[in-house]
């Protein structure tokens, strides 16, 4: 399995694949591998000829200096993880190559992001379209692959493919959890043991909300009975806990319909790490 550092190889190399008729799957990461991210690999490898994974930690989306200074960079081990799964190029270029210059580019998701992540980590998702569009260009696949666990992002990047026309299928992927039901992220290896071991409690207030809701709680009412049942735990500070339409993302008045999926969202703080999570509820 080959580790392309420069956009040009990259590009050529999948300019080659696409003139062969091959069938390129693509599965972008910052890196700090885990089990959510090499069953995103596996998919994408039964559906396609090919697969590009990136490993590429973005500085145009991160809003906390902190955040990006300490996420995990651990190359050498995530080709070790890749080996087995299906992956046929790790594309793993500097901050000079995907940003030869500064970016002037803008984007503007409008209500997609005047909300949740969007609202509390702004410029987020315009670094996420920019290096997510510059990945598409460079690596030129029939199919992306992202985990619902960014429920928004996913979202937000569906409405990037829709309007700047790219030909290429976006899959989602459900989530990946340990076994008391936190969600995989890379982020967890940041958690200190005292964190780590309320970090479940968040999953489990995304089902007592969803419980309510089933129950015939309004949105309101269900999403404050999660957010409450948290306060019992002083290690985590809540930063939101919304029940919004899972398609526009903004918030919702009645319950769930088959005609009208719900999804509950959260971004929480444990010992100075921050966390996101979500469920779906039809």
């Amino acid at each position: 399995m080959e580790i392309l550092e420069t956009a040009a190889a990259l590009q050529t190399l999948t300019e080659t694949w696409r003139r062969e008729g091959r069938r390129i799957g693509f599965v972008p990461t910052m890196g700090a591998l885990h089990e959510g991210h090499l069953q995103l690999v596996r998919t994408a490898a039964a559906e396609n000829d090919v697969v590009v994974v990136s490993i590429f930690v973005n500085p145009t989306q991160f809003n906390n200096a902190d955040d990006f200074k300490f996420y995990p960079r651990t190359l050498e081990s995530d080709a070790a993880l890749l080996q087995g799964t299906g992956a046929t190029v790790i594309f793993a270029p500097s901050v000079e190559q995907m940003y030869p210059r500064p970016s002037v580019v803008r984007f503007d998701f409008g209500p997609l992001e005047r909300v949740m992540e969007g609202a509390k980590r702004p410029g987020h998702f315009n670094g996420v379209a920019t290096v997510v569009s510059k990945l598409f260009h460079l690596s030129r696949p029939h199919q992306a692959y992202f985990g619902q666990k960014d429920w928004q992002q996913v979202a937000v990047v569906q409405q990037l493919l829709a309007d700047l026309s790219f030909d290429l299928k976006l899959v989602s992927c459900p989530t990946i959890r340990e076994e008391d039901g936190l969600a995989m992220s890379s982020r967890n290896r940041r958690l200190r043991p005292e964190a780590r071991a309320v970090a479940p409690r968040l999953y489990e207030a995304l089902q007592l909300t969803a419980a309510a809701l089933r129950e015939g709680l309004s949105p309101g009412e269900a999403q404050q009975q999660g957010a409450e049942w948290l306060q019992q735990f002083p290690d985590i500070e809540l930063e939101y806990l919304e029940v919004a339409d899972a398609q526009t993302l903004q918030p919702a008045w009645a319950g769930p319909s088959a005609e009208q999926p719900l999804v509950i969202c959260l971004a929480a703080w444990l010992g100075g790490v921050r966390l996101i999570d979500n469920v779906l509820v039809e």
